[in-house]
């Protein structure tokens, strides 16, 4: 499956007509539909990765930048940076699951509704049906037939209504596998912005250079999160990667100034 659909998504990329064809092939179409249902691919949860590491670094770098510009101790600015990763991460990842499993649950109580209703009410269930395929554009025979063969099958019934009527699509994936996914991304990228102030306890050129070190990696982050945000959305290279980078910048700057601001209203000089 997760070839055909590699090579469905290359053929729009490139506009070639004939890999699409062979990606729409009966033979690799019947493969497809005769693999297991349940299977998620490990891509699938790459949004959410991607999603954990654009936050990790640019809240943890702006933690630094806000530090930086209150002329705080390097060892203070790594103390605020890795209870931000740890816990802000934390935070992100629960609030990740949580969304899930609310939406899940709400989607699996909409089905037990639809099923009910179509049990008790199967008239009105019906009349819905009609409803929705005139609005497709079903008339006559042809209204008739669509409504008989959905309502002839209790599951695809439910299916229907629950896609067309409620719009409410059934999610594959795993609330735990995308919330980890999310921690994983916000730990792996977002200790990027710290590792210049980790490092400079062992290196002086790092001691030296700390902030504008600091600075440097985390860009060169937020390009790389734009690339692999790229294979997600499919859009062009340079676009993602280059409006990862300014978003992330932006958010740095105004935590930079921010901080500054504060330090310098408070009289701060240091600490």
């Amino acid at each position: 499956m997760a070839k055909r659909l590699q090579k469905a998504r290359r053929a729009f990329d490139i506009k070639d007509i004939d890999m699409a064809k062979k990606a729409h092939s009966p033979e690799l179409i019947k493969k497809q539909m005769q693999e297991n249902e349940q299977h998620v691919s490990t891509g699938q949860y790459l949004g959410e990765f991607v999603y954990g590491a654009i936050d990790g670094t640019i809240t943890t770098f702006a933690v630094v930048a806000g530090a930086e510009g209150a002329s705080l101790n390097p060892g203070i600015v790594v103390v605020l940076g890795f209870a931000n990763l740890l816990a802000d991460g934390f935070s992100m990842a629960s609030g990740n699951f949580l969304s899930e499993r609310t939406q899940r649950d709400f989607i699996e109580k909409e089905r037990k509704r639809e099923e009910w209703e179509i049990e008790h009410v199967p008239e009105g269930e019906t009349q819905e049906i009609k409803e929705i395929f005139l609005r497709k554009g079903f008339k006559g025979k042809d209204l008739e037939n669509a409504v008989k063969i959905i309502t002839s099958n209790k599951k695809v019934w439910v299916d229907t209504m629950m896609a067309d009527e409620l719009g409410l699509l059934e999610s594959k994936k795993s609330p735990w596998r995308t919330s980890l996914a999310t921690y994983f991304g916000f730990l792996l990228i977002g200790v990027i912005p710290l590792l210049a102030y980790v490092l400079a306890y062992f290196f002086d050129f790092f001691s030296q250079n700390t902030f504008p070190i600091a600075v440097v990696m985390t860009f060169m982050a937020l390009f790389v999160i734009g690339v692999i945000k790229r294979y997600v959305t499919k859009s062009s290279l340079w676009k993602s990667a280059i409006e990862t980078v300014l978003i992330g910048g932006l958010a740095a700057a105004i935590a930079y100034y921010v901080g500054f601001f504060l330090a310098w209203v408070a009289g701060l000089g240091g600490i």
